[in-house]
């Protein structure tokens, strides 16, 4: 029971979060600039989380969990993509295939940086 309190606090972080991107990157044009961000923070953060060994290893599972599929799945939307990309088409066809070439190449290239930022040497101070 624990750790499904633990995802659902996470789970509002992660919304409020998602909420405040869309206010911060909300603009007139049609290209959804706050959904995007969102999505490639998101691939970064999520993998940096999951391949970071070290903080792995210090977070009890309710706060990892909380964290990964709480607070990031929340901030992260698929289903906003999808409806946004099928509203671009409507608009203009290289705004929603811009948009989804920047979301999935974007996605994979933020989701390796993560990678790799978790491995990235540490230095003990």
């Amino acid at each position: 029971m624990k750790i499904y309190l633990a995802v659902g606090i996470g789970g509002m972080v992660g919304a409020s979060g998602r909420y405040g991107i869309s206010i911060l990157f909300w603009t007139n044009t049609s290209f959804p600039y706050a959904t995007l961000i969102a999505n490639l923070l998101g691939c970064f953060l999520l993998s940096f989380l999951l391949h970071h060994d070290s903080i792995k290893r210090k977070l009890s599972p309710e706060v990892f969990a909380a964290l990964g599929t709480g607070m990031i799945g929340s901030f992260t939307t698929f289903s906003t993509f999808a409806v946004e990309t099928v509203e671009l088409f409507n608009s203009s066809f290289l705004l929603a295939g811009s948009y989804i070439v920047l979301s999935i190449i974007g996605g994979l290239l933020f989701c390796y940086l993560g990678f790799k930022m978790a491995f990235k040497k540490r230095v003990r101070v």
